[in-house]
């Protein structure tokens, strides 16, 4: 897949308010090329607002920019367009058609609506790549309501491929899978960061551990810590707020979040 793959993503004191709240308030976060990056924090931390607001779907203040071009302003499709791909914690997939429709729907590739409906031989090569990638090769002819949970997941992430999307926002990506599945998800985002920039909001404590290369914590609109998972979780600032002390021995974070 074409593309420029030496993109990151850059967030300078950004801003949220509703009615008067600051649900993101100036907030800071670089993400470089090829990171894993998750996003964690308690309820109303304002992780997933916060991707709102790359992705255009609500007002911010500030600046958010990726490959140097700013994203504040701009509107969802244009924002699209620059390269962004973003998952939601329920997959948006149309389930009466197959995998492979729902891949040749999300690549444009030029071809009338009945034609692009009608089974054949032969898949355009960008499709056949993300079938591959995802792992849903095997089910290309299968409706897209007939897959389990996970590749119901997998399915979005590939109908994010197909539009070469350089930088994917993940929104709670194993929600409901099964453990192999979650496995095969954590391998899956290891080799999309080789030529993506991936960021992952999670809740999952054991998946973040095992697959996330940096952590950023949030509380209260506000980046509380950032680091390793190692760092972040010795951090008796992280410690404090999921905990509500700072314990002297590591614990696990948990928690979850609705805004």
């Amino acid at each position: 897949m074409s593309g420029e793959s030496g993109a990151g993503l850059l967030i300078r004191d950004l801003r949220v308010v509703f009615d008067g709240f600051a649900a993101v308030d100036g907030v800071d976060i670089d993400v470089p090329p090829g990171d894993v990056r998750f996003i964690i924090g308690p309820n109303g931390a304002g992780k997933t607002t916060l991707v709102d607001a790359v992705t255009g779907l609500v007002k911010a203040t500030g600046s958010a920019s990726f490959g140097g071009r700013e994203l504040l302003g701009r509107k969802v499709h244009h924002i699209a367009r620059l390269g962004i791909g973003r998952t939601f914690q329920t997959a948006t997939v149309f389930e009466e058609l197959t995998v492979l429709q729902n891949l040749d729907i999300a690549a444009g590739t030029g071809r009338g609506p009945l034609t692009m409906l009608r089974r054949r031989s032969g898949v355009p090569p960008v499709v056949a790549e993300a079938m591959e990638a995802i792992g849903l090769t095997g089910e290309r002819d299968k409706p897209a309501g007939a897959l389990a949970h996970g590749r119901k997941q997998w399915l979005e992430i590939g109908m994010l491929l197909v539009q070469d999307a350089r930088l994917l926002l993940l929104d709670e990506p194993v929600a409901g899978m099964s453990q192999d599945e979650r496995e095969a998800t954590g391998e899956l985002l290891g080799l999309l960061s080789r030529e993506r920039t991936v960021v992952v909001i999670e809740h999952d404590m054991d998946f973040l551990r095992r697959f996330a290369r940096t952590v950023t914590v949030m509380h209260a609109g506000r980046k509380l810590s950032e680091g390793t998972v190692a760092e972040v979780q010795a951090d008796p600032k992280v410690q404090e707020v999921y905990l509500g002390h700072a314990p002297t021995a590591p614990d696990r974070p948990g928690g979850r979040e609705g805004t």
